[in-house]
Formats: structure tokens, sequence, C-alpha cells
């Protein structure tokens, strides 16, 4: 019975810890997107669809490691964040909408050098309809040293 209850409590902690330290990327690549018309733009976007394992997050301190991207944005506490390089990210190289996210600093950040890699943590704000927006945005972030 003694090693059952061990097996038990080991088995918890190694699948607490895996979930731990699930890379936040990874979680936002598993939305699936579905390109639509829009008609105010007379344009097809890709939209995203939210399950319910995507949607628990929403609200919650989450975690993004990645490369900054120099944009000219209206609010200078606010940046884009990217899975890859400008090289390789979602407006440039291809890659998918789930590799990018728009960040809103809570105080003013430092300025960060074109795909300086940065670690960022804020509450997750789940986006749907607004084209004006990225898909994942990332309020009263901070930085992470």
């Amino acid at each position: 019975m003694r090693y059952v209850l061990i097996l038990f409590l080991f088995t918890d902690l190694f699948s607490a810890r895996t979930y731990l330290s699930e890379d936040g990327w990874e979680i936002l690549a598993k939305v699936k997107f579905t390109e639509k018309f829009h008609k105010e733009e007379n344009e097809y976007y890709l939209y995203p669809f939210f399950d319910s394992k995507i949607r628990a997050y929403e609200g919650k301190d989450f975690t993004l490691k990645g490369h900054y991207l120099p944009m000219d944005l209206d609010n200078s506490s606010t940046i884009i964040l990217s899975k890859f390089p400008y090289s390789m990210c979602f407006f440039c190289g291809g890659a998918s909408p789930a590799s990018v996210a728009e960040v809103y600093f809570k105080t003013k950040p430092p300025k960060f050098k074109a795909d300086q890699i940065i670690t960022i943590k804020g509450i997750l704000k789940l986006n749907d309809r607004d084209i004006e927006h990225m898909n994942f945005i990332l309020k009263d972030a901070e930085l992470i040293k």
C-alpha cells in the first residue's frame, strides 16, 4: 500500500511539473484558425476558434519568451512579441498568427533591439473579433529577467 501511495504522489508531482513547464507558444499553437471574409475590409482574414482548453488560460497570468519585433505602434508601452525572429515571423515569413502576441506593459518598458529575446508575463486576453489587434494579448505585462 505504501508503494502505491508513493507511486501516486510521484506521478502527481511529475504531471504537475510537466503542466507547469509547458511553453506558452505551444499552448497558443493549439488554436485552430479559419479563413473568413471581412465585409468592411473586403478581404479574407484568419479568425481563431478558442476552445475551452485555451479559454481556461484567459484572464490568468501567462508567460511568453520570444523575439521583440520592431513595429510602429501608437502606444510606447505596447510591443509585439514573436515566437520567431523577424525574418520568419507572422508578418514577414508566413508563420501562424498563433506565433505573435500584442503586449501592453504596466509601465513603459526599456528600449529593445530588433529580435532581442525577452520573457514577458502578463494577463492573457483572447481576441477573436477585432482585426486591428492580435489574437493573443498580454495586459499588465512585466519583463521577466
